[in-house]
C-alpha cells in the first residue's frame, strides 16, 4: 500500500508594484492577501528596498494584518542601515498586530546611494553586510527572548506592571554594533517571529559573489526558519536543500527545523497554465526537491487568482495542500514549535 503524499508548504510573493497614487491606502495588498488566504497559503512575502519607491513593506503588512485572519505576513526588512533594536521591535509589533502571523525576510544594502540616505557609514561589500545581517538576526532573536513569557504582571493593586526578574539584558557585541537590551516590546505571540532568508545568493558574475554567497548561506543555515532557493530544476533544488541542512547541522541545529522552499517565477496566462503549475509542483515535490514552494507571480493581480482558483484545487485533490487552516499562527502553518526564551531556560537551569 502506498503512503499518502506529504503535504507541502506554499507561499506567494506580492512584489509587483501597486499603482502609486496620493490616496493609496494598501487596499491593493489587502485584496491580494485575502485572496491568498482563501487559498490557504502558508504566508505571503512583500519585497522592499531601503531606497525604493512606494510604501514600506512592514507598514503595508501591518495594515493588512487586521484585515486578514490566518495567512502569515512576511515583509522584507533591510538590516544594513536599520538599528537591530528597531528591527526587533517593529517585527515584534507586527506579530502582535497579526496575533502571531509575522515573519521577516532578511535583506541587506550595498549601494552608495542607499548609504548616503542615512550618512551613518559608507557602503560595504556584500559579504561583509551579510555577515552583519547574521549578527542582526541573532541579536533580534535574543531581544525577543529578553522578556520571559510571563514577565508582565499588570497588578493594579501593587502598581507592578513587570516582574523585573523576568527581563534580561542581551549584552551583545557585534562587529559594527552593540545591543544591551532588554526589548521595549513584550515577547511576540510566537515567541520569535519567523525568520526567512533567500539563500540563493548574489549574481554569480558579480564581484565578490563567492564570498557573499557563502555568507548568505551561513546566515540561512544558522538563523533562518525558512530558506528560499531559486533553482531551474528539482535536482538543483534538492542539492541546495541538502547542503543547507548539512550547514544547519554543523551549527548544532536540527535540520528538520529549517524549512527549504523552492522559489519559482510563475506567469499564468490561462487556466491551462494553472494546471501545468500544479503538475510541476507535484512532480518536484514527489522528487523531494523541497519542503514546498515560494511562488513569484509576474502579475500578482492576475496570477494569484488563477493560482487560487486553478492550481490550489488540483493540489488539494491530490492531497498535497490543506483545505482549511488548522492552526492560527505562522509557526502552526509551518509545523514549527514555539521556542522557549533562552534566558528563561537558563534561569530555570541555574536553580
Amino acid at each position: 500500500m502506498s503512503l499518502p503524499p506529504t503535504p507541502l508548504h506554499l507561499a506567494v510573493a506580492l512584489d509587483a508594484p501597486a499603482p502609486h497614487h496620493p490616496s493609496y491606502d494598501a487596499a491593493h495588498h489587502v485584496a491580494l492577501a485575502r485572496l491568498a488566504e482563501r487559498g490557504t497559503l502558508d504566508f505571503l512575502t512583500l519585497g522592499d528596498t531601503f531606497a525604493g519607491p512606494g510604501p514600506d513593506a512592514l507598514a503595508v503588512l501591518a495594515r493588512v494584518a487586521p484585515a486578514t485572519e490566518r495567512i502569515g505576513l512576511v515583509p522584507t526588512v533591510t538590516t544594513t542601515h536599520t538599528e537591530p533594536f528597531h528591527v526587533s521591535t517593529a517585527v515584534a509589533t507586527l506579530d502582535w498586530v497579526s496575533r502571531g502571523r509575522a515573519g521577516w525576510t532578511v535583506e541587506v544594502s550595498t549601494t552608495e546611494a542607499e548609504a548616503a540616505l542615512t550618512g551613518r557609514r559608507p557602503a560595504a561589500p556584500s559579504a561583509d553586510v551579510w555577515r552583519e545581517a547574521g549578527e542582526v538576526a541573532d541579536v533580534v532573536a535574543r531581544l525577543w527572548d529578553s522578556w520571559e513569557d510571563d514577565a508582565e504582571i499588570r497588578d493594579r493593586a501593587t502598581g507592578r506592571f513587570i516582574d523585573r526578574d523576568k527581563l534580561h539584558h542581551v549584552d551583545f557585541t557585534g562587529t559594527s554594533f552593540t545591543v544591551r537590551g532588554p526589548s521595549i516590546v513584550p515577547r511576540p505571540p510566537q515567541g520569535r517571529a519567523v525568520t526567512v532568508v533567500d539563500a540563493t545568493g548574489t549574481d554569480s558574475g558579480a564581484e565578490g559573489a563567492d564570498g557573499a554567497d557563502e555568507a548568505v548561506r551561513e546566515v540561512a543555515a544558522a538563523h533562518a526558519d525558512v530558506a528560499l532557493v531559486r533553482a531551474a530544476d528539482p535536482g538543483t533544488a534538492a542539492a541546495a536543500r541538502a547542503a543547507l541542512h548539512e550547514r544547519a547541522r554543523a551549527h548544532g541545529r536540527d535540520p528538520g527545523r529549517l524549512i527549504v522552499l523552492a522559489s519559482l517565477p510563475v506567469e499564468l496566462d490561462s487556466s491551462a497554465d494553472a494546471a501545468g503549475l500544479a503538475d510541476l509542483i507535484g512532480d518536484w515535490h514527489a522528487e523531494g526537491a523541497a519542503d514546498g514552494f515560494h511562488l513569484r507571480p509576474a502579475d500578482p493581480a492576475r496570477d494569484l487568482a488563477r493560482l487560487v482558483d486553478g492550481t490550489v484545487p488540483l493540489l488539494r485533490d491530490r492531497g498535497l495542500l490543506r483545505h482549511t487552516y488548522t492552526g492560527t499562527t505562522l509557526r502552526d502553518h509551518l509545523g514549527l514549535p514555539r521556542p522557549a526564551s533562552r534566558y528563561a531556560l537558563a534561569r530555570e537551569a541555574s536553580r
